[in-house]
């Protein structure tokens, strides 16, 4: 028999010197906790930030007042500046300027913060992580973005799609959708502060409220495509192309898209994964057949291997700021060199003619031929290779998430042509299936095993001294089939251990020695806020024993010691890994939160897929500017 672990848990750790135990019962809700290490943050950091984004809120509307009544002039001003440089209309370029720097900023403090996070552990509150500043910073520059498309227009309707806020006052679609996207991210700042006091700081960039940040920037993409398109469409009679410097930036917009579609699977980048390793291929899958999918219809030859090009490019830069320039964990990045290659050759076909039928196709390319060529890369940068046992179940969730998400790349993909979407029936059925797909797999993905009366044997050697204690491990599995010879991984994982000594974080995956049999390659450190545990994940079976862990008086944790030899009994691996979590509330509490998120994300995926239609509907057939191609559709 085995305890199965999925979206929610309820579970209370009990540890002594040579047992570990968890057991799974539920519990009565804590609904506040104190703010401070292990719930929400302190409130003189909630009241910081809520003054300033009163201010920000109350100086942009001040802004749009004196800039809508004419009683300032440089805000035209430097946005006609941007237009003459990008050639787009004025509501349009200096949004589109703001935004590069915008999401550049954000996604670097993102990356800077998970990377801290891992070296060093939890933070006190949204103020005393100096990566924060750069998200704050960030999502409300989207926010304000957005706003600014929304203003800019005066004298003008913003594109045939325009939406109508009073009798003189028309705004592009685009430009609320990214408003949409940026207020969408910033709600889940003070969200995530409730989440913490209910339920304790979780630890992992899959916390609910962490992905409505990541997830409002990372979609905000789409309403920048469309905003610009409709910038495009503003003048019809213009069918000039662009200029070669312009189409290499709207493919890096699409390199953008990659990036902000691949930052969910951004834990499986640094290898402190905190879910089964299968997710990561149908994540990979549906990011890539989406985004160049679209590109290559939007943009033509070359289209999507340029955005892989970008989107390496700025994750390179940001790896080297992040890691040896900072000196914090690093992370590598998938390539979808591949994937892009593929949607390219298969674009030389005539079935590029059915956009529908080449987005579904190209997304089964990708979730096939692709990642097993982007497992060549997998293999041999990233800490966790696919091991072959893993493909079956990769496949079947990567190929049916690969396929729609390819088909809904060519659905923009025609908006952005003027092409026009197919029936509503066709286009709502292939949008609600893609959602469906995705998390249906994404639901089997979470689903874990946690094998009753097994248990760990560790032997620990002592080792040379590493700025405090360091052993190597000897480790007998019991029972020894526990793990297969072809398992996902059995490692040692030792983390937050503070970027004093090295960046805080390593892993040893183990040498298997005989049946159920391991040893370290290196010494692993068992001192000061180190925290190390050994992990095993294999089909559905994840789970891990705690070697060494800190005593934490910010949640009343206490020492578990690193013992000569110690036996301990296999636990859920997210009762260690976060370790600040607050178990103690029913299941029912911890779905219920859930949801609520859940809903929020649905909306704005509802927001950007009717903005899409909205701007369909009113530029279908018009001349497409700035394309390198051609072709009759069908």
């Amino acid at each position: 028999m085995c305890r199965v672990e999925g979206l929610a848990f309820s579970a209370r750790g009990a540890h002594n010197h040579h047992v570990s135990q968890v057991t799974v019962t539920p519990s009565s809700p804590i609904l506040a906790q104190s703010g401070g290490e292990g719930g929400g943050a302190a409130f003189d950091q909630i009241i910081g930030i809520s003054v300033a984004t009163a201010i920000i809120t109350v100086g942009l509307l001040w802004i749009a007042y004196l800039h809508r009544t004419r009683k300032i002039t440089w805000l035209q001003t430097t946005a006609d500046t941007a237009a003459r440089a990008l050639d787009r209309p004025p509501w349009v370029a200096l949004p589109l300027v703001t935004f590069v720097g915008t999401i550049l900023t954000a996604f670097f403090g993102f990356i800077w913060d998970v990377s801290l996070h891992i070296g060093r552990g939890r933070d006190d509150g949204p103020l005393a992580n100096p990566a924060h500043y750069f998200i704050l910073v960030g999502l409300f520059l989207l926010f304000i973005t957005g706003m600014l498309a929304m203003i800019l227009p005066r004298d003008e309707k913003p594109g045939p799609a325009a939406i109508k806020i009073t009798r003189t006052w028309y705004v592009p679609v685009g430009g609320v959708l990214v408003a949409g996207a940026g207020l969408y991210a910033l709600i889940g700042f003070p969200l995530d502060d409730v989440w913490h006091r209910i339920f304790g700081q979780d630890v992992t960039l899959w916390g609910p409220t962490h992905l409505m940040l990541i997830g409002g920037a990372g979609l905000s993409l789409i309403g920048v495509l469309l905003l610009d398109y409709e910038g495009r469409m503003a003048t019809p009679g213009d069918t000039k192309q662009d200029s070669r410097l312009i189409w290499f930036l709207r493919c890096g917009t699409f390199g953008g898209l990659l990036i902000g579609l691949s930052v969910f699977q951004i834990e499986y980048d640094f290898g402190v994964e905190q879910f089964r390793l299968v997710l990561q291929p149908m994540m990979i899958a549906g990011a890539a057949a989406f985004t160049l999918v679209a590109a290559r219809i939007v943009l033509g030859p070359f289209a999507a291997i340029v955005a892989v090009a970008v989107a390496g490019v700025v994750r390179a830069i940001t790896a080297l700021m992040v890691g040896p320039v900072l000196g914090a964990p690093t992370n590598v990045f998938e390539l979808c060199l591949g994937a892009a290659v593929l949607i390219e050759l298969l674009a030389l076909t005539p079935l590029i003619k059915n956009r529908v039928a080449f987005g579904a196709v190209g997304g089964l390319l990708v979730a096939t031929v692709g990642l097993w060529l982007e497992s060549l890369w997998i293999d041999a940068v990233y800490i966790y290779p696919w091991p072959t046992s893993m493909w079956p179940e990769a496949l079947a969730m990567a190929v049916p998430v690969g396929i729609a998400a390819g088909a809904c790349g060519a659905l923009l993909g025609r908006v952005l042509r003027s092409e026009g979407l197919p029936r509503p029936a066709i286009s709502r059925t292939i949008v609600v299936a893609t959602v469906v797909v995705i998390a249906g797999a994404t639901a089997n993905g979470l689903v874990a095993t946690v094998p009753d009366n097994a248990t760990a044997t560790i032997a620990l050697t002592e080792a040379a001294p590493d700025g405090g204690r360091m052993v190597d491990a000897e480790v007998r599995i019991d029972p020894p089939d526990l793990a297969s010879d072809n398992p996902a991984w059995v490692s040692i994982l030792s983390w937050q251990g503070g970027t004093g000594l090295g960046n805080g974080f390593t892993v040893d995956r183990l040498e298997r020695t005989g049946p159920g049999t391991y040893r370290t390659h290196e010494p692993v450190p068992v001192h000061g806020t180190w925290k190390t545990l050994l992990r095993v994940q294999d089909g559905r079976t994840m789970t891990a024993v705690p070697i060494y862990l800190p005593s934490d008086p910010g949640i009343g944790a206490e020492e578990l010691p690193a013992v000569a030899s110690s036996t301990r009994d296999f636990v859920p691996e997210i009762t260690i890994l976060q370790r600040e979590r607050n178990f103690d509330h029913p299941s029912w509490l911890f779905g219920a939160a859930s949801l609520v998120v859940l809903v929020c994300t649905l909306a704005l995926i509802t927001a950007l897929a009717w903005g899409a239609g909205r701007i369909s509907k009113y530029t279908q057939g018009q001349a497409a500017t700035g394309t390198r191609e051609d072709v009759t559709v069908t």
